[in-house]
């Protein structure tokens, strides 16, 4: 089992870093760029059911899914975004297709509390400044309640300074649906969301990271959606 959720881990870092070499048509501003800060213009990109807010100067292209998913790679330079360290501004929003690779719920869950973002959270200069489980309910096969949905969300933050480079802040989400309440919103049969971005640090980074992960969208919910579900649901 901890193999096959490995898999699963391998197939989304390989295509949170595999991009295409020339935008595709299913990537595409509006065509006018969307002011939500003084400093900062923003447009939406679209890559299937997967859409969102990115700095209008950014190159946005999608990333590529071999039918297991899709999503959105945006960056002043996507090519430096494959280690996905900490120290290229970026972001990239992503899920897989249950439907499509045929595991049980209970790997994406497997998959969701491993090391997706090792490298950001605890590579050299790195550390997490905050982190909110809005659910953890362990899969019955995993020593979980027998009626466990079997979900995982969680939101973090934190900073970066990699040697050489510049001081960089970072956000990401997470959600493994089971068959919790992010199952009935979102992309139906998704097994997995991940959203990750990162910004230089500076007075306004805390403020681009809030606009660009609250509004990427999976299908008919954005990530806003989902926390506020969540929390919700919190005792």
């Amino acid at each position: 089992m901890r193999r096959s959720a490995f898999g699963i881990v391998v197939w989304l870092a390989a295509v949170s870093c595999t991009v295409q070499q020339t935008p595709a048509p299913a990537v595409v501003g509006p065509g006018a760029a969307i002011v939500l800060a003084a400093e900062q213009s923003y447009v939406r990109v679209t890559a299937g059911p997967v859409t969102g807010l990115v700095p209008e100067r950014w190159r946005a292209i999608p990333l590529v899914s071999d039918g297991h998913g899709e999503g959105f790679l945006a960056s002043p330079h996507p090519r430096k975004w494959q280690t996905v360290d900490g120290a290229m501004p970026g972001v990239s929003a992503s899920w897989v297709d249950a439907t499509q690779i045929g595991v049980p719920s209970d790997l994406y869950y497997l998959a969701a509390t491993g090391p997706l973002l090792s490298r950001l959270v605890s590579g050299p200069g790195c550390r997490t400044r905050r982190q909110e489980v809005m659910a953890d309910h362990a899969p019955a096969l995993m020593d979980g309640a027998p009626d466990s949905p079997g979900d995982f969300v969680t939101t973090a933050g934190g900073v970066c300074r990699p040697e050489g480079g510049h001081p960089t802040r970072w956000s990401y989400f997470i959600a493994a649906p089971g068959f919790g309440p992010a199952m009935e919103v979102g992309i139906p049969g998704s097994g997995l969301y991940v959203v990750v971005a990162v910004t230089r640090d500076g007075p306004a980074a805390a403020e681009r990271l809030e606009h660009m992960l609250a509004h990427v969208r999976f299908g008919d919910a954005s990530v806003s959606n989902f926390v506020r579900l969540y929390r919700a649901a919190l005792p």
